[in-house]
């Protein structure tokens, strides 16, 4: 199953076959989805389980592996920035605050909750704009963007909610009105 609830099809070889300095036989299963996504192979000793179950099975931890790779790779999880238990503690927790924080982002927004935090960040936070503070509000001006519509139109669900930790203003995201 994929974020957005749809299943993907894929084609699925198997054969039996022996491995050098391994006694008995093991089961080779290939596994080739359409599209960009590189084909995989599973190699188990395991001839109890059904095909789908094993695929499905292995599918979830390549969904594991594949959230610890981008956390490694977007969030530097592997450059902790100090060697004090404390302060690598910290980073770690922050790197999966962060991390979950995109895929709530993510959730919220129609097409994009299959999207890794590198693509979100830069279709929707790397943007540029003009922040314009007052009494009792704070408005955020985003320069245009092919993703803008999208942003707007989550904020605009929370325009009149007062943040107390922003001293009670309001905040508001809207369009630039210059390039």
């Amino acid at each position: 199953m994929r974020s957005n609830g749809k299943g993907r099809t894929v084609t699925v070889c198997e054969e039996v076959t022996t491995l050098t300095d391994y006694k008995g036989e093991v089961r080779q299963v290939f596994i080739a989805p359409k599209g960009r996504i590189k084909p995989a192979i599973i190699i188990t000793n395991d001839f109890d389980l059904k095909l789908e179950t094993l695929v499905r099975k292995y599918s979830r931890r390549w969904l594991v592996e594949k959230d610890i790779s981008e956390q490694i790779h977007f969030f530097h999880l592997n450059r902790n920035s100090s060697g004090i238990v404390v302060k690598v503690d910290f980073d770690l927790v922050m790197t999966i605050l962060a991390h979950n924080l995109y895929r709530i982002f993510a959730q919220d927004i129609d097409g994009y909750g299959h999207c890794e935090a590198k693509t979100l960040y830069t279709k929707f936070i790397d943007n540029a704009g003009e922040i314009d503070v007052s009494d009792n509000e704070i408005v955020v001006r985003l320069k245009k963007k092919r993703t803008l519509p999208l942003i707007l139109e989550q904020y605009s669900e929370m325009e009149l909610t007062q943040y107390q930790w922003l001293h009670n203003k309001i905040l508001r995201v809207a369009a630039s009105t210059t390039t």
